[in-house]
């Protein structure tokens, strides 16, 4: 098979990488990123020789089209987008240009050409937020109810990819996943940020709502859910990915400062961003149903795993903390008071 992975030089885009050319060894992988500050050329770096590399931008119509060509692309595998938060928030024009327009753009190339098959990543953010102490659980087909830019501009991607299948007849599969944690994670999300601060002693920024949750699962059992898609999931279908196992920001903040033997004196409280969602869950029995997909990694083993990475992968992490855009001790105002 050829397979073109977008957005491959990012966090969950070179994971996938790493994962398929180690699982698929026989295939020829072709990874597109366009470099942008958190697309970082050096996590391919134990792949090379194993793969093609092109720099480029989903957006552009005429590459994307000569690279599906040239390279007889029988599935496309879509990472590519803008996915901070805090970032859309200050600029939200390039997360629209890249996760709708950019999407468009490569769903046509794909159209024209005649993939096999069109996977597409999403994220459970475009369904809005739940109450902390609700219930309910986002389902396959719960209403699309963006808060934020970052995630109406996923929800748009969505929107242009399931269009594609139903009015272009675009062979499409699409995972909406829960919050990813892992090696390779840019410095700007949250378990980066809490492990770096702290491994430099450093004070650890906590949104005011503290208690609100996240559902958590390892990168790598997101990509071997991938994996199950394209090869027994069903086209024209959505298929949630997540692990039930949900996580507060109190409570990553003291596992990780426990794992490091950080004291709790460097957690400080900053306001939260606007628009801050409380609390996303999916429900995901339709792909371990139908797919018989599963995680493997607890996040007590995988959190630890991952804090351990970035205590011994330094020389990585710290040339990338200057392309930050955004600092969250700093983004919105001061702190406004701490533990």
């Amino acid at each position: 098979m050829n397979i073109l992975i977008t957005g491959a030089a990012g966090f969950i885009g070179s994971n996938f990488v790493r994962y398929w050319i180690k699982q698929h060894p026989n295939d020829n992988v072709v990874a597109l990123d366009a470099l942008t500050y958190a697309g970082n050329r050096p996590n391919l770096e134990d792949c090379e020789g194993k793969m093609t590399f092109v720099q480029g931008d989903i957006g552009d119509l005429d590459l994307c089209e000569e690279l599906l060509s040239t390279h007889q692309i029988n599935v496309v595998v879509n990472f590519a987008a803008e996915s901070h938060n805090s970032l859309a928030i200050i600029d939200p024009g390039r997360f629209f240009r890249t996760n709708v327009l950019g999407t468009q753009m490569l769903c046509e190339a794909s159209r024209r050409v005649g993939v096999d098959r069109f996977h597409h990543i999403s994220t459970c953010e475009v369904y809005g937020d739940l109450d902390l102490d609700s219930k309910e659980m986002f389902n396959e087909n719960s209403p699309y109810r963006p808060r934020t830019p970052y995630n109406a501009a996923k929800a748009g991607g969505d929107h242009a990819v399931r269009a594609y299948y139903e009015t272009f007849g675009l062979p499409i599969t699409i995972t909406n996943c829960s919050n990813n944690y892992g090696p390779f994670q840019f410095p700007e999300k949250v378990i980066p940020v809490f492990t770096t601060k702290a491994m430099n002693d450093q004070s650890i920024p906590l949104y005011a709502s503290t208690q609100n949750k996240r559902e958590w699962i390892h990168v790598d059992d997101h990509c071997s859910a991938i994996d199950a898609v394209l090869n027994r999931g069903v086209v024209g279908e959505t298929y949630h990915v997540g692990t039930g196992r949900e996580a507060s920001i109190t409570e990553i903040a003291d596992r990780v400062l426990g794992a490091l033997g950080k004291p709790e004196s460097l957690k400080t409280i900053v306001p939260d961003r606007p628009g801050h969602d409380r609390r996303y869950l999916l429900d995901s029995s339709k792909i371990r149903r139908q797919l018989g997909w599963e995680p493997s990694i607890s996040f007590e083993q995988g959190l630890e795993e991952t804090v351990k990475w970035y205590v011994n992968n330094r020389e990585w992490w710290e040339p990338l903390l200057e392309r930050a855009p955004v600092s969250e001790d700093s983004a919105w105002s001061k702190p406004i008071s701490s533990h």
